[in-house]
């Protein structure tokens, strides 16, 4: 069974309430792009996020807006950030590293921070017809002439609708040489 591959670049996903904080009394999110999964977009809105080490620019917000304010970036921006979030499920923010989020009218500073989880996005009935009811957690394995290999700890997140993909940060896609519509190979233990 085969999925095909997103690659994540860092962004953000923010609450109404701190994207009027961010941008002003209002504002909200534009869409410069859908996404594959259903409803969600690429917005026009950057922020730069901020650490007592390094400031990043051009962090764009994914939409709509969420019930919780979220960082994702990969490990290695962590070491130019000098923080070490923990690697969890979206929403999911227990101990997330504190960054402050600047937006061209105010700042947001709090424990939103961390590394995405490997995951596949699947709705049920996919999840049923693959026989991947009974698991939580894949394995993906792709060929490739010098890097092919195979990824562990890959989650399933079963959402309804959900645009069956597989998202994969830029640390995991670049090391293993993975491009953004890859098809890779879906292994249950």
């Amino acid at each position: 069974m085969n999925v095909t591959v997103g690659v994540s670049n860092h962004h953000l996903h923010v609450t109404k309430e701190d994207l009027e904080i961010l941008f002003g009394p209002g504002y909200t999110l534009e869409s410069v792009r859908p996404l594959n999964q259903p409803g969600q977009f690429a917005s026009s809105a950057m922020c730069q996020i901020q650490t007592d080490k390094c400031t990043m620019d051009k962090f764009r917000i994914l939409g709509p807006c969420r019930s919780y304010t979220q960082v994702e970036i990969s490990k290695t921006d962590s070491y130019a950030f000098g923080i070490n979030p923990p690697i969890r499920e979206s929403g999911h923010l227990d101990g997330a590293a504190v960054v402050t989020i600047i937006g061209p009218v105010g700042k947001v500073t709090k424990p939103c921070c961390i590394i995405a989880d490997r995951h596949i996005h699947i709705d049920h009935e996919t999840r049923a017809k693959l026989g991947l009811l009974d698991v939580n957690e894949v394995k993906l394995k792709w060929t490739h002439p010098e890097k092919g290999g195979i990824l562990d700890h890959v989650q399933l997140k079963e959402t309804n609708p959900a645009y069956f993909e597989v998202h994969l940060d830029t640390d995991d896609a670049n090391a293993n040489m993975i491009r953004n519509g890859d098809v890779v190979e879906i292994i249950k233990d």
